[in-house]
């Protein structure tokens, strides 16, 4: 058994206080290639217009010493949008965080790391990295900011200023850990340290991310989060597995290359709601907050409440 907390339930508790931060700038500081340091954690949830909008909650998002601001994203379920759900993060947060009236040179500088476990999209690595690049369409140079934008906004290029994208897809790490980072990727996966790891953050993680270090109460609080994360990963593969079949059945039965697509893609979908459910009904039974019940499945609080 693993005696340190998960990484993502740290980044919810442990790691937001102040004397933690070093376990978290470390991994940032590995990640983006540059010293980091956190200024303080901001609020990570919009006030909704009505009942169709969006809330854009994070799992942290943190504004550094340099004034930018920092989405980290921990998703355990598959989701097809999800590459939607990173660019709605980013664009909820760059409008959030500029006041009406202020010069456009206020928007701040973005980066969203996603941690993910499942398979997203198609490629080899296990971790990737998208941004903004300006090209010539005839001489093929990149764009560059002038002097005095250089300056003012501490970039060399146009596309500096636009948000950036890490995405970390931590279960096709093979183990074998040959750089910093990869001892960062080997913690997320596995939850273990190397004692010889020595990547930024990694040995303060090793010392204050100990099981056996946390308060009763708390112990109590992580082995009820990380019995319903189990329980949720059953639950959904299970649904799904029986929505993929429910779904190949109808379409089976319909006979038409349409009716296969549609029916497989309505039973998965009916399965994933029903798995859901079943899991926030077991999550309530067990004492969970609606708060944690809500972000590790999703539904809304009136759907948690209605359950």
């Amino acid at each position: 058994m693993n005696n340190l907390v998960r990484f993502d339930w740290a980044m919810k508790r442990l790691l937001r206080d102040k004397s933690n931060y070093v376990v978290l700038e470390g991994f940032l500081s590995t990640l983006l290639g540059e010293d980091m340091h956190i200024c303080r954690f901001l609020e990570s949830e919009s006030n909704q217009k009505d009942a169709t909008d969006k809330f854009n909650r994070a799992d942290i998002l943190a504004e550094d010493t340099r004034g930018r601001l920092i989405i980290i994203e921990v998703q355990n379920n598959r989701e097809l949008d999800y590459f939607h759900r990173m660019l709605y993060g980013v664009s909820k947060t760059v409008s959030e965080y500029i006041n009406i009236g202020d010069a456009y040179n206020k928007v701040r500088k973005v980066y969203s790391i996603n941690i993910v476990y499942f398979d997203l999209g198609q490629g080899n690595d296990y971790v990737y990295h998208g941004k903004t690049e300006f090209r010539g369409l005839h001489g093929n140079d990149i764009l560059r900011l002038s002097l005095r934008q250089q300056e003012m906004f501490k970039g060399k290029y146009a596309g500096d200023i636009f948000p950036e994208y890490y995405v970390l897809k931590v279960n096709d790490f093979n183990d074998v850990a040959k750089t910093p980072l990869d001892e960062w990727i080997k913690f997320l996966k596995t939850g273990e340290i190397d004692d010889t790891a020595t990547a930024k953050g990694l040995p303060e993680a090793r010392e204050r991310l100990r099981i056996d270090a946390m308060p009763e109460a708390e112990k109590r609080a992580y082995d009820r989060d990380m019995e319903a994360l189990r329980y949720q990963r059953s639950v959904i593969q299970t649904g799904w597995i029986e929505g993929h079949a429910d779904g190949k059945a109808e379409g089976r039965a319909e006979g038409r290359a349409e009716g296969r697509a549609e029916g497989l893609a309505e039973g998965m979908a009916k399965g994933k709601i029903k798995a859901t459910k079943e899991m926030a009904k077991k999550m309530k039974s067990l004492g969970m907050p609606t708060d944690t019940i809500m972000s590790l499945t999703n539904l809304s609080e009136d759907e948690i409440n209605n359950i």
